[in-house]
């Protein structure tokens, strides 16, 4: 009896040192990428807008903001996690390597969620209806990329999503609360964030093109093949690189908004890279590491050129 005892109390306290680390798995990757570039690049760029056209933005709302762009990136990591440990995408080639996700990382999920509608609506009611419109799209993109019934990346629509929730809902949204109104010149602005997050997201696909086809995923890397994704995301990326080059030659950007330009390099290297290693999941990570530094130099010399100096 006593043994049985000591081997169920065992059994738990595993239980729940894994729930443990799966939540500590889930933060992990929340910190990685919203810092580099999930939440916070693309906020901050509506921020600097609206400092550019109003020389302020107030300090309540912007940390209000802020707030629920956290809670929604938990959110997204959360269920991506979850739902992807469910569809079998991470255990195709090495089931008994992981351990099994926790219903625990589900509601982890939908608290972050729920806490991020909250901000939603307490924003609504300072700013005006527009502002849970844009959460709502934001939203929409972001709770059902992976998420039944619709999920987006299994329809081929997921780097679509992605590109709307961290480009224009997310820098008109942030513009729109510290403005109440938004402008042509910022839906271009929000294309820089959009079209490199979104070939951000093609690139990450490729090294996992295998167990993507395997487990139904009908995203656009699977859908083209690796070569044309490369091609792809390189495409992307430059036409974001193009809407900077041509905003300011327009009048519409800054001047020192070209400093954005100074990331091509880096963009060349991530081609290099890619083209001779595209069949390889283990090489090609480095491409995938110079497309990251392309889309944090990028979009962070763009907001610094919008800055008033």
């Amino acid at each position: 009896m006593g043994d049985s005892l000591s081997d169920a109390s065992a059994q738990r306290l595993g239980q729940t040192f894994a729930v443990g680390r799966q939540l500590l798995l889930v933060l992990r990757l929340v910190r990685y990428r919203f810092f580099l570039f999930a939440g916070l690049l693309p906020y901050l760029l509506g921020a600097a807008w609206a400092l550019r056209i109003q020389g302020r933005v107030e300090p309540g709302m912007f940390w209000s903001g802020l707030g629920g762009v956290v809670l929604s990136v938990v959110g997204v990591e959360a269920f991506n996690e979850y739902f992807d440990a469910k569809m079998g995408t991470d255990r195709v080639f090495n089931p008994e390597d992981l351990p099994a996700v926790s219903e625990s990382v589900l509601w982890l999920g939908i608290a972050a969620f729920a806490g991020a509608l909250a901000v939603g609506v307490h924003l609504t009611m300072h700013a005006g209806w527009p502002i849970l419109g844009f959460a709502a799209l934001g939203g929409a993109a972001a709770i059902f990329y992976e998420a039944p019934p619709i999920r987006w990346i299994y329809r081929g629509l997921g780097e679509t999503a992605i590109a709307i929730a961290y480009g224009p809902a997310m820098v008109l949204g942030c513009l729109y609360l510290q403005t109440q109104r938004v402008s042509v010149g910022a839906f271009w602005a929000s294309l820089i964030p959009g079209l490199l997050i979104m070939a951000l997201a093609v690139v990450n696909a490729i090294p996992d093109f295998h167990q993507d086809r395997l487990v139904g995923k009908r995203n656009l890397v699977v859908r083209l093949g690796r070569r044309r994704g490369v091609w792809l995301y390189l495409g992307l990326a430059g036409a974001a690189l193009a809407v900077d080059a041509a905003g300011v030659a327009s009048g519409d950007f800054p001047p020192l908004c070209s400093a954005a330009l100074l990331s091509l390099p880096l963009l060349l290297l991530s081609a290099r890279r890619a083209f001779a290693n595209y069949e390889s999941a283990l090489r090609f990570r480095p491409a995938i590491g110079s497309m990251l530094a392309c889309y944090v130099a990028g979009v962070s010399l763009f907001i610094a050129g919008l800055l008033p100096w």
